[in-house]
C-alpha cells in the first residue's frame, strides 16, 4: 500500500499538532496572575501589592470594568482617586453593556491591558453583560498572555469557573448568609473561568459565609473552596496561591462520605479537610 502522506505534509500534520498541544498548555498554564480581594476596605498597601503583582511598565495602562456596580461611575471615580496616588499608569474605565461588548476596539482594549480591575457589585449583574461575548474572551486571553486580573466582592466572586450567585434555590428571597446546609440549594452559574479548580466566595468571615461554601462543597466535592475575608486577598500564580492583607483565608477541600437526609434536603460530611491562612502564608490548589 502506498503512503497516502507525503513527507512534507506529514511535516505540516505534526507542525499543526504541536500548535495545538502548545495552545492547550497555554491555556491550562496562563502567564498571567490574578488578585482576588474579598471586598471591604481596600487599603494603599493592598493596593500597591496589585501593582506589584502586574509589574507595569511605563506604556501598560489599566481598565476598569465596573459593570457589577449599580453606580458604574462612582465605583470607577473610587478605584482611580486612590490608585493615583500609586503609579502614574493611565486607568481607563470600560463599562461594557450588551451592544459596546461586540466592540473589537474595545474588547481589544481590554484583552491588551496589563491590569484588569473588576468592581464589586452584583456578579450576576457582570456576567449577564460580558457572558459569551468577545469581552470574557478577552480578559480570559489577557489571562493567559500575561496580564493581572484584579477583582473585589462581586469581582472575586466571577473568577471562578462555577461562580457563586449568592442565590438560595429553595429560598425565594436573598440572605446574605445561609441558615443552613441542605443539598441543591446552592445556585451558581458560569463565571469567567480564570480559576478552574476554585470555588471563590467573598467578605467570608465577617459576614459568616461558612455554610455557604460548604454547600458549594457538597454540590462539587473535586473543587476547592476558598472564602476570602474582607480587606483582605489571594494572589494565584497558576496552581499556587498567596495571601496577603489583613485577614484570613479560609480554604475547605476533599469531603468524604458526603450523604443527603430525606427531610429537608439536610447534608452530612464525615470528614473535611479545612485550614486557615494568614498574609505571606501560601498553599497550592489542583
Amino acid at each position: 500500500m502506498k503512503n497516502l502522506f507525503s513527507p512534507f505534509s506529514l511535516q505540516k500534520i505534526m507542525m499543526a499538532s504541536l500548535l495545538v498541544v502548545s495552545s492547550l498548555l497555554q491555556a491550562q498554564n496562563p502567564k498571567g496572575k490574578l488578585f482576588i480581594i474579598g471586598g471591604g476596605n481596600r487599603s494603599d498597601d493592598l493596593m500597591k501589592q496589585v501593582l506589584a503583582t502586574a509589574e507595569l511598565n511605563k506604556k501598560d495602562y489599566i481598565v476598569v470594568l465596573p459593570m457589577s456596580s449599580e453606580e458604574p461611575d462612582s465605583a470607577f471615580i473610587f478605584f482611580k482617586t486612590q490608585m493615583i496616588k500609586l503609579t502614574s499608569n493611565p486607568i481607563v474605565m470600560l463599562n461594557f453593556t450588551a451592544a459596546t461588548a461586540q466592540n473589537k476596539v474595545l474588547t481589544d482594549s481590554v484583552q491588551k491591558a496589563k491590569l484588569i480591575f473588576i468592581s464589586g457589585g452584583d456578579q450576576t449583574r457582570f456576567m449577564a453583560v460580558v457572558n459569551n461575548t468577545p469581552v470574557k474572551t478577552a480578559i480570559q486571553k489577557a489571562y493567559e498572555n500575561g496580564s493581572t486580573i484584579s477583582g473585589t466582592s462581586a469581582g472575586a466572586a466571577v473568577m471562578s469557573e462555577k461562580m457563586i450567585t449568592g442565590n438560595q434555590k429553595l429560598q425565594k428571597e436573598y440572605s446574605g448568609t445561609f441558615d443552613n446546609i441542605r443539598y441543591d440549594n446552592l445556585e451558581t452559574s458560569e463565571g469567567l473561568g480564570l480559576l478552574k479548580t476554585a470555588v471563590i466566595d467573598q467578605h467570608f468571615l465577617k459576614r459568616n459565609r461558612y455554610n455557604r461554601l460548604l454547600s458549594a462543597l457538597v454540590e462539587f466535592p473535586d473543587l476547592t473552596g476558598i472564602g476570602i475575608d474582607e480587606s483582605t486577598a489571594i494572589i494565584v500564580r497558576n496552581n499556587q496561591i498567596e495571601v496577603a492583607g489583613e485577614s484570613e483565608v479560609i480554604v475547605v477541600r476533599n469531603p468524604k462520605g458526603v450523604s443527603k437526609s430525606k427531610k429537608n434536603n439536610l447534608i452530612s460530611i464525615e470528614k473535611l479537610e479545612m485550614s486557615i491562612y494568614t498574609a505571606g502564608q501560601k498553599f497550592n490548589i489542583k
